[in-house]
């Protein structure tokens, strides 16, 4: 074992030792949710009413309390994030053949949801300190396209640009604001994946914190099993336009007309909605979640703490200006190796502490091959550097 690898075990160690989870005869997983009494009280509650699938009264719930805690005037519950993402994308307007502007370094679900929305993705660099899309990357891509009959074309491909949909990477809010206000010169909307970003927040123009998947058209989060709030399986839309909010409820719940017996529909949709079941869960958790939000930052920081002098790696801190959920803790070489960093992993691993790399890069993947691509290099660099840590809230117990 190398001296660095050493002590990036050791350091790990140091932090999560202190909690209950830690000191366990097991692997420290990456994220683990926390699911007690009051999870399985509300999940009786919901089978006691019978009402287990797209109607029932935990749905309306969460949907407000997502209202409250992000300041989206509109939250629609649906079944998983990846099918938010895709119906997000269509109420901004993507069609089929269309290109959407997506950051090679992402989970898959980002491009699926763009290819399930029938369009294509075009992946553009990250910038180093978010981790997500660079404005600069978003400009070059832009303005190497052309304006025909008020529709803006990729003249490689002469496919209309459609949308732009950053995510916002581990949790760290990207540079929203001047994302949106370069979409806004060229006329293009924004949906953001928020998938991982739900208690996030960044310190806008006017000098007030607010929460991601706000600044776009459209956006998506996620309440899968490892997010810091779960449904077990879930999501939700969020937007601020009234119609778009009307239409994304309508159209995940098979946009069926209300009558009191018939079977009505006024357009192809989706049957989305997320099942009052999960709803149940998720409203028991998001109880618990300004706990799961200040363990997490105190979990970061005790992290930060323990990396502060370790010679060849660093934390990853939140960007300036933002307000970060933390929603996966993370190291970063200070010269990235593919080599190195799985020589790092496979340490950890031996160790029993289940560190995780960044995705592979989308545009690698072999289904987006021919999917245009520009300069990654950022993301490139950053995919062979970071590590992230176990995360879950509970090993902040202790600290």
């Amino acid at each position: 074992m190398s001296d660095l690898s050493r002590e990036l075990v050791e350091r790990i160690r140091s932090v999560v030792s202190k909690s209950e989870l830690g000191n366990e005869p097991r692997p420290v997983n990456l994220h683990e949710p926390e699911i007690d009494e009051l999870e399985k009280k509300y999940v009786l509650e919901c089978l006691d009413s019978t009402f287990v699938s797209s109607v029932g009264a935990f749905i309306p719930q969460l949907e407000e309390r997502i209202q409250n805690i992000t300041g989206a005037k509109h939250a629609v519950a649906v079944s998983n994030g990846t099918v938010g993402l895709q119906v997000a994308l269509f109420l901004a307007g993507v069609e089929y053949g269309d290109e959407v502007i997506v950051p090679t370094l992402s989970f898959i679900a980002t491009a699926n949801a763009v290819s399930h929305a029938g369009a294509v993705p075009h992946f553009i660099d990250s910038e180093l300190g978010s981790m997500g899309m660079s404005p600069a990357a978003l400009r070059a891509a832009l303005e190497a396209c052309v304006r025909e009959n008020g529709v803006l074309i990729n003249p490689e491909t002469g496919r209309r640009i459609a949308a732009i949909s950053p995510m916002h990477t581990l949790g760290h809010p990207v540079k929203i604001e001047e994302i949106c206000a370069i979409a806004a010169e060229f006329d293009v909307p924004v949906v953001e994946d928020a998938a991982e970003s739900l208690g996030s927040f960044v310190t806008n123009s006017a000098g007030d914190l607010q929460h991601t998947g706000t600044f776009g058209l459209t956006s998506m989060i996620s309440f899968n099993g490892n997010k810091i709030v779960t449904t077990g399986g879930g999501g939700v839309i969020l937007t601020n336009d009234d119609e778009l909010g009307r239409r994304a409820k309508h159209l995940t719940t098979t946009a069926k007309l209300p009558h009191k017996w018939e079977f009505e529909h006024d357009e192809i949709a989706w049957n989305y909605r997320m099942p009052n079941l999960n709803a149940a869960l998720g409203m028991a958790q998001l109880d618990k979640y300004p706990r799961f939000l200040e363990q997490k930052r105190r979990l970061a920081l005790a992290y930060g703490e323990a990396f502060a002098d370790v010679e060849g790696l660093k934390f990853v801190f939140e960007p300036e200006g933002t307000m970060s959920n933390y929603w996966l803790c993370a190291v970063q070489l200070d010269e990235p190796s593919l080599e190195k960093r799985d020589e790092l992993m496979q340490a950890c691993h031996d160790a029993g502490l289940l560190v995780r790399p960044m995705w592979n890069l989308l545009h690698k993947q072999r289904m987006y091959a021919g999917a245009p691509v520009g300069d990654v290099a950022t993301a490139t660099a950053l995919h062979a550097s970071l590590i992230c840590l176990p995360s879950t809230p509970r090993l902040a117990q202790g600290l």
